[in-house]
């Protein structure tokens, strides 16, 4: 089943913001887009991963399921040397049992993001 939700960013692109086969949600990649003006936030790291994570969260949220359901995260970052600042907004998300996770420094992003975040959720 394809989710959508108005609450979080559009697809840029030929996919779905989210898709869900059995008990499992798989959470496309989220650039730190503002879903009310579909712009890029140009804030810092910090400010990117909130907003990137707040809008997984409405994904999540559609699909019915929370944070507590996210079992995978793929993180990866346009700098290396956002790692620290990056990892210390994505514990407040997750503060108990989080989920096993890969992070990556990639070339580049789309749009010029410093972030993008994917999830995997299963209930």
């Amino acid at each position: 089943m394809i989710i959508s939700t108005d609450k979080a960013p559009k697809a840029i692109g030929p996919y779905s913001q989210a898709v869900e086969t059995g008990n499992m949600l798989f959470v496309s990649g989220q650039i730190p887009i503002d879903p009310k003006t579909n712009q890029l936030s140009e804030g810092t790291i910090k400010e990117q991963t909130r907003l990137v994570l707040e809008n997984i969260g409405e994904i999540l949220k559609a699909a019915g399921y929370g944070y507590e359901n996210v079992v995978k995260t793929t993180c990866l970052l346009s700098d290396i040397k956002d790692f620290g600042d990056m990892n210390e907004v994505y514990a407040e998300f997750f503060k108990t049992n989080p989920p096993a996770r890969s992070a990556f420094a990639v070339k580049d992003l789309p749009k010029g993001a410093k972030l993008e975040i994917e999830a995997i959720a299963a209930k």
